[in-house]
């Protein structure tokens, strides 16, 4: 069978990454294509055949001003030689032209969609943003028009959680199955079984010291609303380390102004970070996002999670076993769930079995199973 992978573009090391690393295990001789790749910037796909066009020829930091051209791009792009196209998209990489389409889609493309308004009050190109308020504001109708008619394309939708399959229901009014993203459990159980004595330390903390280290792990920028993690450290007082990198970076720093206990950390190899979670007391998750990756990481190394508490974090977040909510996006909703947060009641090997579902070998399973049914129905 021939086979070809698509996505948005890649840049950057993220979720929507790890998925299609899955797909690329998956189909190691489908050839990827995508608007834009940057090497340096993620170096997961070295053996992968990847392709681009046209888009490639503009530079990195422009990706988020040219969704225009991307719909543009992938309208235009004509893959029915291929016998399947699995899309790994959350924006434009959906509209392609296919003979059989399963699109794995994260969510409606959010800035015409879910997260409009948010989008609107913060685009995130600084000294820019009034200029790119004005163009989603001016072109929001027929980008989300086109976007509805890309939609429409695949064959088959499957999605992250339950919140992003009511997210497409509605505004795609298309049906989708839900599929968990992977996560690497093995590899983190492997680093964590070498981290004995990290998980000693937490286990012979005294209640006094417990409580105070907490630990987030995202791309900083301003959706993932990290300032709310900075603000409730300051207001708390409890240690706060953040893992990580993005355009939000230089504001946050800024936010934290010196304070002590805030730390600021690269991104780091999977030994490492393994290490950070395994210490820390607990994971800080403010984001509304459909799923969210690291926070499934963060207690495959047995630490618990306080996570805002609407989106994807629903499906996994199940409070006094493997974490707690908050309810709002504000600083003292999360500063009072840090205050009231006990992290010795939850058991490490409670936490991290909770994320057992959610192993790629599960992923890689059902995925197989869809995709299996899908062209069985076709050849009927």
């Amino acid at each position: 069978m021939k086979v070809a992978l698509v996505c948005d573009w890649l840049t950057t090391v993220g979720g929507a990454e790890s998925v299609l690393l899955a797909f690329h295990e998956m189909y190691p001789d489908a050839p990827i294509y995508t608007s834009k790749y940057n090497k340096k910037g993620i170096d997961w796909f070295l053996d992968a055949d990847v392709r681009t066009g046209w888009l490639q020829v503009f530079p990195t930091c422009l990706r988020r001003f040219i969704s225009p051209l991307r719909q543009r791009y992938f309208s235009h792009l004509d893959l029915t030689e291929y016998d399947l196209v699995i899309s790994v998209t959350g924006a434009e990489a959906k509209s392609v032209k296919a003979k059989k389409h399963i699109c794995y889609c994260h969510v409606p493309t959010q800035y015409y969609w879910g997260m409009y308004d948010d989008y609107l009050k913060n685009p995130g190109f600084g000294i820019l943003n009034p200029l790119a308020r004005l163009g989603l504001k001016l072109f929001v109708k027929p980008l989300r028009k086109k976007d509805y008619a890309a939609a429409q394309r695949p064959d088959m939708f499957v999605t992250i959680s339950t919140y992003a399959q009511d997210q497409i229901k509605k505004y795609y009014k298309r049906e989708s199955k839900v599929v968990f993203p992977p996560v690497d459990v093995e590899k983190f159980s492997t680093e964590l079984k070498k981290l004995s004595t990290s998980r000693e330390i937490k286990s012979t903390k005294s209640q006094a010291d417990c409580c105070n280290n907490y630990i987030t792990t995202s791309r900083q920028v301003n959706w993932k609303r990290l300032d709310l993690c900075v603000k409730a450290a300051i207001k708390t007082g409890v240690n706060l380390t953040l893992i990580g990198d993005g355009p939000e970076h230089n504001k946050l720093v800024k936010m934290s102004n010196g304070n002590s206990n805030i730390k600021f950390l690269p991104t780091m190899s999977q030994k490492k970070l393994c290490k950070y979670l395994a210490e820390a007391d607990g994971f800080l998750f403010p984001s509304l996002e459909p799923f969210g990756l690291a926070p499934i990481e963060a207690m495959t190394c047995g630490t618990p999670v306080i996570a805002f508490g609407k989106g994807g974090a629903l499906d996994y977040i199940q409070p006094g076993k493997n974490g707690e909510f908050f309810e709002s996006q504000s600083v003292n909703s999360l500063a009072e769930a840090i205050e009231k947060f006990d992290p010795n009641k939850f058991n490490p090997n409670v936490v991290k079995n909770t994320t057992l579902e959610f192993d790629k070998k599960e992923f890689v399973k059902k995925m197989r199973l869809l995709i299996k049914q899908e062209l069985a129905e076709k050849n009927e």
